[in-house]
């Protein structure tokens, strides 16, 4: 059996900030392997790059996720006991959960709310002299998600709120005041979140019955227990922070009509409606794939077994490589370049295009938000081509630092004097993504979620 090819470092913890998106995509390259061995944080850690790589990571009988997750991305990110650190039917039975929340029925309402919240936003743009779009867009989708989670008004402190469910997602790669920050917001979160679901538990807040904020409430386990308070905000600030977190693509999409504004006229030239905007969906998923956002993804070998012809040994650490999949040449003509058309006529596979996991929707690990993420981008499409002209504000700093994880531009990407257009006072596409909608299969709702008065 040939020998893992290695990391001369004895240990890497120190290159993954110096290097961050590129820390195994660079080593890939160097070693000229699609898996290598090193340390991180002094633990055997097993790096694997690819399609093949990512068909291998949500094998579900070769990897596990339980115990994989560092302690920053739990504390922050995830939240202690989430369902990405749950396996087997325990996981399949919670995921049951969070894929009812996606019908077709619940994702058109929460495409409503926040068409809603985008036109209020636009409204108020052109009496600013300055327009940060992350803000925005973070104001716009923890809004409309917090409306259609059940989340009620009188306890939304909308501008607080945001700004923690941000905290939770940039600072999963920070060190210092940006790790903390991060925490602390979770942890308010979390208490904001176990008194709403104690009191829908108690029968003092009615919430609807497809809501978020009841569903998961109201969730048993297989023992046929609730989940304790804590346990249950974590999985309803699992529905609310990612959601906030599609603010990142939003203005990495504006980024890209700026740089590149021929799309845009052709985003234009496409009439909106369900089975229109092949190339608003094209544009979308190319910006799912060529900017940053999930570096790499974690979890340990249930058993020792032979890949590619190296030994994978039990309960080993095993890293896949997100963005590096996404820029590998092997796998995408000019996978460097911007080329939304290379999604015009592409076929789709469960282990290519990865930014939110591979395999499975139903049984794995692969987001079950992913369809509100693809709507959500190409409504904020419409949006921002459609709907307003504007300027973007000369001289900000709109590189990508690939060692900040996540990164976005510097500035937020700032606009200026912006105008509406007619656009804003037609109606929004209810269903924004036909790729979306293609994706879709009907979930099926496990007997998991039961009425509690």
């Amino acid at each position: 059996m040939p020998t893992m090819p290695r990391d001369p470092a004895f240990d890497s913890t120190l290159y993954i900030p110096l290097e961050g998106y590129n820390f195994i995509w660079n080593r890939c390259r160097r070693l000229n392997s699609d898996v290598f061995a090193t340390r991180v944080m002094g633990k055997k850690t097993i790096c694997i790059h690819g399609p093949d790589a990512a068909a291998l990571f949500y094998d579900e009988s070769k990897l596990a996720r339980a115990h994989a997750l560092p302690r920053r991305v739990v504390t922050t990110l995830f939240g202690k006991h989430a369902i990405h650190t749950l396996d087997d039917a325990e996981h399949k039975a919670r995921k049951a959960a969070f894929l009812s929340l996606m019908s077709e029925e619940s994702l058109e309402r929460l495409m409503r709310e926040m068409s809603s919240a985008w036109q209020r936003a636009l409204t108020r743009w052109p009496g600013q002299k300055r327009v940060v779009l992350m803000d925005e867009a973070q104001r716009v989708l923890a809004e409309a998600v917090c409306q259609w989670a059940g989340v009620p008004r009188s306890a939304l402190r909308l501008h607080k709120r945001t700004k923690d469910l941000a905290r939770m997602v940039d600072g999963f790669g920070g060190i210092g005041p940006r790790l903390w920050k991060a925490k602390l917001a979770r942890t308010r979160s979390e208490l904001w979140i176990a008194r709403l679901v104690h009191q829908v538990r108690s029968g003092k807040l009615q919430a609807p019955t497809d809501s978020a904020l009841y569903v998961l409430s109201s969730y048993r386990d297989l023992k046929g227990d609730h989940l304790d308070l804590r346990t249950a905000a974590v999985e309803i600030l699992n529905v609310l922070r990612p959601t906030v977190a599609i603010a990142w693509y939003v203005v990495f999409a504006a980024l890209a009509l700026h740089q590149h504004p021929g799309a845009r006229e052709k985003i234009l030239r496409e009439t909106t409606g369900q089975h229109a905007g092949s190339y608003t969906d094209a544009f979308m998923q190319e910006v799912r794939r060529f900017f940053p956002f999930t570096p790499y993804l974690g979890a340990r070998t249930r058993t020792s077994f032979t890949w590619k012809g190296y030994e994978f040994p039990r309960g080993a650490l095993v890293l896949l490589d997100v963005y590096g999949t996404e820029h590998d040449p092997r796998v995408w003509a000019n996978a460097d370049q911007f080329r939304p058309e290379r999604f015009l006529d592409w076929s789709g596979g469960q282990f290519d295009l990865i930014p939110q996991g591979g395999g499975s929707h139903q049984q794995g690990h692969r987001c079950p938000g992913e369809w509100l993420t693809m709507h959500s981008i190409a409504l904020a499409l419409h949006y921002l081509t459609r709907c307003c002209v504007y300027n973007v504000v000369s001289g900000q700093d709109l590189t990508l630092d690939l060692r900040r994880m996540p990164t976005q531009p510097a500035s937020g990407f700032v606009l200026s004097d912006v105008r509406l257009t007619d656009a804003l006072e037609r109606p929004a596409p209810p269903v924004p993504s036909e790729s979306a909608t293609r994706g879709r299969p009907s979930p099926q709702p496990g007997p998991t979620v039961t009425a509690l008065h």
